[in-house]
């Protein structure tokens, strides 16, 4: 069987950025355990780990792989032949390809363990029925079940980025690239609909921070996990093995965030930008940069802001001018067309009846679900 794999291509992948500054930035004796679902079958796997936004040195005492559904025996993540790697402030490490068979719909668990007092600022918060882990205090890295008294679980994903798996020539990455609205359910939904709608060979990688703009980025601590700006991301992202297309859907917190410093200081009406600015970024920042990969790039256009707390009349200017950009314009090889797949058919300045979460500008899980409907077929064949 091993004679047909002949390719490496990510399976699961999610961005690092600066996790939420709270009170307790330091964890010691800790486990995380994360459940991995496979896409496609291969006979290897390999794993990148990143510390991109910490500030010190993290130490991984111990990492493994092993099958979810069966007996545990966990398989050792090595880096160099090593047990354990520590990751330098502000880089990535890849861990040896190891031995490992997997088959496609079946789940594994990645398990890391931290023995010393380690920064835990290097991460992201993703949703979805796919998606969170557990972390439980002490090392249950090779344990077959973590201790309920001691685990709870999270959605906040620490130092693991991405995994490849060596698999078979046909098989290919889908990234998403975005802020929370990609954060959260919709690659999931999307994951799920490729499965049953026979789409097996096109794994999504979601490459998503909440917060996060295209044009700026937040120095203060308060604001300081909605992430760096495209410009920086968006390189770092796209590191994705066996990427054929990337859908960006990003720029909403561009409009939204400016309140003024009488307001907020670290959020200046200067930051304001127009649509002209918004598209000169994602031509700029985006569209270059996936060319030069020979990516292919869809547009995916802003959901309604209606009754946001920020919203006012311009801003929904702005965004009806980008979305209209992000339809027409020739630069992009399509667009997925989100805004239309959840808006309001009689207010389309508003989210349809059920598609709300409740704030106005993030969808319910209905709406997530329709998003990942609309992705056009051509992008997962």
């Amino acid at each position: 069987m091993s004679e047909k794999f002949s390719k490496w291509v990510a399976c699961w992948g999610n961005a690092t950025s600066i996790t939420d500054r709270k009170e307790a930035t330091y964890a010691k004796d800790l486990t995380l355990r994360y459940p991995i679902r496979a896409c496609f079958p291969g006979n290897k796997l390999r794993f990148h780990f990143s510390n991109l936004t910490g500030t010190e040195p993290v130490t991984i005492s111990e990492a493994f792989v092993a099958k979810s559904a069966q007996s545990h025996a966990p398989q050792a993540i090595t880096f160099s032949g090593k047990a354990s790697a520590t990751i330098p402030a502000g880089e990535e490490i890849l861990s040896d390809e190891i031995a490992f068979d997997v088959t496609a719909g079946e789940t594994f668990d990645v398990s890391m363990y931290f023995a010393d007092f380690t920064q835990m600022n290097a991460g992201t918060a993703i949703t979805g029925p796919l998606s969170g882990g557990k972390y439980s205090y002490g090392n249950f890295a090779k344990c077959e079940t973590l201790p309920d008294d001691l685990t709870r679980k999270t959605n906040w994903i620490y130092f693991l980025n991405t995994i490849d798996i060596f698999t078979e020539e046909k098989n290919f990455a889908l990234v998403c690239f975005g802020d929370s609205i990609t954060a959260q359910d919709w690659p999931d939904y999307l994951t799920l609909r490729c499965a049953r709608e026979g789409f097996n060979n096109v794994s999504i990688i979601r490459r998503a921070v909440s917060g996060t703009r295209i044009l700026r980025e937040y120095s203060c601590i308060t604001y300081a996990a909605y992430g760096l700006k495209g410009a920086t991301r968006f390189p770092i992202e796209m590191n994705v093995a066996g990427a054929r297309t990337v859908i960006v859907q990003h720029g909403i917190n561009d409009i939204i965030h400016p309140v003024g410093v009488e307001v907020n200081k670290f959020r200046p009406w200067s930051d304001m930008p127009t649509a002209d600015d918004l598209i000169n970024g994602v031509r700029s920042l985006y569209i270059t940069h996936a060319r030069k990969l020979g990516l292919k790039i869809y547009s995916g256009t802003l959901l309604p802001i209606y009754g946001w707390r920020t919203y006012n009349e311009n801003r929904d200017i702005i965004r009806t001018a980008f979305n209209e950009w992000l339809r027409t314009a020739p630069d992009f090889d399509g667009c997925v067309d989100f805004d239309k797949a959840v808006r309001g058919h009689d207010d389309p300045k508003a989210f349809a009846a059920g598609f709300d979460s409740g704030d106005h500008l993030h969808p319910s899980a209905k709406a997530y679900e329709a998003m990942a409907e609309c992705v056009p077929e051509e992008l997962l064949k």
